[in-house]
C-alpha cells in the first residue's frame, strides 16, 4: 500500500528496506494519509469477487460485477480515497454505463485489474479439467478484460492458487500458471503484446541464483512493475521465485519493488498463501490486518471450499 505508483529509488529513499507494514507518506498520489496495514483495491476487489461467486453458486453475473465495481469506487470516492478503479477496468464500467453490451465491454482491457482479483476462482474451483476452470475465469474476466492478454494474467494466477490450495508445490503451482496462460491467451478478443506464459518462465528464470537487491533491481529494469499484465504478473511470479515461495517475505519484497507493488503483492502473496497456508504468515501481521480493515474472511473462504 505505502509504495504503489513510487519508483523504486523513490521506496529506497523514502523507507530503505520495507521490512513490515508502513503507512503511506503524504506524497504517495493514491494511498497517502492511509495507516499502516491498509490493504488496497486489489483486496477489496476480491472480496467482491467471492462474495459473488459464493452467492451465485459459483458464477458471477458480469452485470452485477459491474455495478458492484462501480458502487465500490463511489464509496471510495466519498471516504476521499484516490485508491480507485484501473484504467481497463474504468474504460469497460464507463462504456457499461453508456448502454454497451457486458459481452463488449472488455474487449479492450490489457491491464492486471482482472488477474489481481482472481484469486477466489482459484480457491473455488480446481484446475482440472482445464476447460471447464478457464471458463470460471474467463466468466470473472468478461466485463471488463475479456481479451487474450486480460485472460492469460488472470489464467496464470488463478491456476497457481488452485493448484496450492489443493495440495501442489511451488513448482506446481508456477508450472499449473504457466499451462493456465498459454490456454488462457485462446480466449477473449485478440490484443497485441508479449506472451505472458513465455514472460512468467524467462522472468521466474531471470533471477535465480541472484542475489536479492539486484534481483529486484532486474525485476523493475526488464520484466516491469506497470499496470501491463504482461509486466506485473511476470514480475509476481520472480517474486516468488527470489523469496522461494514464502508468502511474507513475498509481499515484502513486492512492496519494495514499488510501481503496481500493491497488485504484484496481491499475486505473490495469493500464490505462496496457497502453498504455504495461513501458518507461514506472522501472526502479528495478520492481527494488523485485520484490526486496521475489520477484514473477516474466514467465512466467504468457507464458502469458497464448499465450491470446491
Amino acid at each position: 500500500m505505502p509504495t504503489q505508483i513510487m519508483s523504486r529509488r523513490d521506496v529506497v529513499r523514502a523507507y530503505g528496506t520495507l521490512t513490515g507494514f508502513a503507512p503511506a507518506g503524504p506524497g504517495n498520489p493514491v494511498s497517502a494519509g492511509m495507516p499502516a496495514g491498509s490493504v488496497t483495491d486489489d483486496t477489496d476487489q476480491a472480496v467482491i469477487v467471492a462474495r459473488l461467486l459464493a452467492e451465485g453458486a459459483g458464477h458471477i453475473d458480469p452485470l452485477r460485477l459491474a455495478h458492484e465495481l462501480l458502487d465500490w469506487e463511489k464509496e471510495m470516492k466519498a471516504k476521499g480515497s484516490f485508491d480507485l478503479l484501473g484504467p481497463s477496468t474504468k474504460a469497460a464500467l464507463d462504456a457499461v454505463a453508456r448502454g454497451v453490451p457486458v459481452e463488449e465491454a472488455g474487449r479492450y482491457g490489457t491491464t492486471n485489474g482482472a488477474a489481481m482479483r482472481v484469486t477466489p476462482v482459484g480457491i473455488a474451483f480446481a484446475a482440472e479439467p482445464p476447460g471447464a476452470f478457464l471458463d470460471r475465469v474467463a466468466e470473472s474476466c468478461q466485463v471488463t478484460h475479456d481479451t487474450t492478454i486480460g485472460i492469460a494474467g488472470a489464467a496464470a494466477v488463478a491456476a497457481a492458487v488452485s493448484t496450492g490450495v489443493g495440495g501442489g508445490t511451488l513448482e506446481d503451482a508456477v508450472t499449473a500458471a504457466v499451462g493456465a496462460a498459454r490456454a488462457g491467451a485462446e480466449r477473449g478478443h485478440w490484443i497485441a503484446g508479449a506472451d505472458i506464459a513465455s514472460r512468467i518462465e524467462w522472468a521466474s528464470g531471470l533471477v535465480d541464483g541472484v542475489p536479492e537487491e539486484q534481483a529486484l533491481d532486474l525485476v523493475c529494469s526488464l520484466v516491469g512493475t506497470s499496470v501491463a499484465s504482461q509486466e506485473s504478473v511476470p514480475a509476481a511470479f520472480a517474486v516468488l521465485a527470489i523469496a522461494d515461495g514464502d508468502p511474507w517475505r513475498s509481499c515484502l519484497l513486492a512492496a519494495n519493488l514499488g510501481g503496481d507493488s500493491d497488485t504484484i503483492g496481491a499475486i505473490a502473496g495469493a500464490v505462496a498463501g496457497s502453498v504455504a497456508g495461513l501458518r507461514a504468515l506472522p501472526g502479528e501481521a495478520v492481527d494488523t490486518l485485520r484490526t486496521v480493515n475489520e477484514l473477516e474472511l474466514e467465512p466467504l473462504v468457507e464458502r469458497l471450499l464448499a465450491l470446491r
